[in-house]
């Protein structure tokens, strides 16, 4: 069974998304959330993203934390 670390890298990697650091670093800097608007609601998402966003969240997966952690940088 594979493990998998549960960082920004692997999320991005999870997402389909470039992931080195420079690449997320590109992201953080040219994406940016109003107040009040959720991570998943984000328009630049496709469905499959939004979803698994979403559903990792509501379920409290071990990818939560690295969610929150996006979605701190995006705010």
């Amino acid at each position: 069974m594979e493990i998998i670390a549960h960082n920004l890298t692997n999320l991005f990697l999870q997402l389909g998304m470039p992931a080195s650091e420079k690449a997320i670093a590109d992201f953080v800097n040219t994406h940016h959330l109003p107040s009040g608007q959720r991570l998943q609601e984000a328009l630049w998402w496709s469905s499959a993203q939004a979803k698994f966003l979403e559903d990792a969240w509501k379920e409290d997966a071990d990818w939560a934390p690295v969610i929150e952690e996006l979605n701190s940088m995006l705010h």
